[in-house]
């Protein structure tokens, strides 16, 4: 089982986090549009199980995403199911229909530019990400996929790159939740 373990940052500076990025190695690929549609179960509400549903759309490609509830206090650990789905927007509309035909309801679609990027820090490789989220602010997303064995190493090495960093404003809720406005 795979496990994204990630930490959310709000960004308070952004040409001095730039610059401690570049400083410690960290490459950007070009920006890219993403929209995120989130789906809430027929049965159970994934607020409240802490879960999340979403077809994501990066220009022509589309995935279906299933995220666990949280596994952590300190970093965000959770098992996550990511599908490749068909090219183009009548696909994720499709699929739509189906989530909906099922009985799954529409929550709300997140909107985000994302510059990607990675970091080879300490022999691990991080993946980063500045995102600009609609209507929310901006944002650095630290990521390492492992398998569950790894989840306790991954904690230790985000939270040490944190530091390095001097990253403090931490952001625990989904951009989901920010943009509906619930709590923490």
């Amino acid at each position: 089982m795979q496990l994204e373990v990630e930490q959310k940052y709000r960004v308070d500076d952004p040409p001095g986090l730039r610059k401690r990025l570049a400083d410690l190695g960290v490459v950007f690929s070009k920006p890219v549009a993403q929209a995120d549609h989130y789906f809430n179960h027929p049965s159970r509400d994934f607020a409240v199980t802490d879960e999340a549903m979403r077809i994501r759309s990066v220009g022509e490609q589309n995935f279906v995403t299933y995220k666990g509830p949280k596994l952590d206090r300190t970093v965000k650990t959770r098992r996550e199911i990511e599908l490749p789905l068909a090219e183009g927007a009548a696909a994720a509309e499709a699929f739509s229909e189906l989530l909906t035909t099922l009985g799954f309801r529409s929550t709300a679609v997140v909107r985000k530019q994302r510059t990607p990027g990675t970091l080879t820090w300490n022999d691990v490789q991080y993946e980063i990400c500045w995102d600009e989220a609609e209507g929310l602010g901006t944002f650095l997303e630290i990521e390492l996929v492992v398998d569950a064995e790894g989840a306790d190493s991954a904690r230790k090495q985000i939270l040490a790159l944190q530091e390095v960093l001097g990253l403090t404003n931490v952001e625990r809720r989904s951009y989901l939740a920010m943009l509906l406005g619930r709590g923490t």
